[in-house]
């Protein structure tokens, strides 16, 4: 007799010449070396990631998106017996629920909230992978990359939005100071004496040069 340990993340499947035997839960178990064959399967959640898959849109614009899946096997049985590579089944699952997925939305509404664009991934993926003794907890979209060109005129909307800021902002200034200055010169144009007490404040200042105008002073 053989010995073997099983730890707390691990179910071992016992195959007796061939046949499913039992399902081996943690401890320390005795079997039929000869006669027994152990399969063991790692029940602890696991992500999966899927990166730079190309999807087209609703407008049949295509993007690059990258997921990731949190999962883990629920039936060691069905998960061993289920499918040569369940876990590419999984894999295949993932990239079919996002295309049809991202199919179904513009652009803008893909860019506008990621959140949104993860909805309804898990419930597909799960429908998808039944059977294979396999619960998927979440979907998640992680990025969505625009091709070169639109990224450029992503940008360059971006760059000229900021312009036009700069260039309203300037204008709006130039027209206070207009509107100071129209305000000044009626002023003074109402009340001479502003003017001369205005010369004598500046004219007090040892860095000003005062130049006197003759017919002024003939007066």
């Amino acid at each position: 007799m053989a010995h073997v340990t099983v730890m707390e993340w691990q179910r071992v499947l016992a195959y007796v010449d061939g046949r499913f035997d039992r399902v081996l839960a943690p401890g320390r178990h005795r079997y039929r070396e000869r006669r027994t064959r152990l399969v063991t399967v790692d029940v602890r959640p696991s992500l999966l990631t899927v990166s730079g898959q190309e999807v087209i849109t609703a407008d049949g614009v295509t993007v690059r998106a990258s997921l990731t899946a949190l999962w883990r096997v629920d039936d060691p049985v069905a998960y061993t017996t289920g499918a040569e590579h369940p876990q590419a089944l999984l894999y295949a699952a993932v990239q079919d629920a996002l295309r049809d997925r991202v199919a179904a939305v513009t652009l803008d509404d893909a860019l506008q909230s990621r959140a949104a664009l993860s909805d309804g991934l898990a419930e597909a993926v799960r429908t998808a992978v039944s059977g294979l003794g396999i619960v998927v907890n979440e979907v998640r979209v992680r990025d969505l990359m625009l091709p070169g060109e639109l990224r450029r005129a992503a940008m360059d909307a971006v760059v000229a939005r900021e312009r036009g800021k700069a260039a309203l902002e300037e204008a709006r200034a130039e027209a206070a100071a207009l509107r100071s200055l129209a305000n000044t010169a009626r002023l003074l144009e109402e009340h001479p004496a502003l003017l001369r007490l205005r010369t004598l404040q500046v004219a007090a200042d040892r860095q000003t040069t005062l130049v006197l105008d003759p017919r002024h002073l003939q007066e």
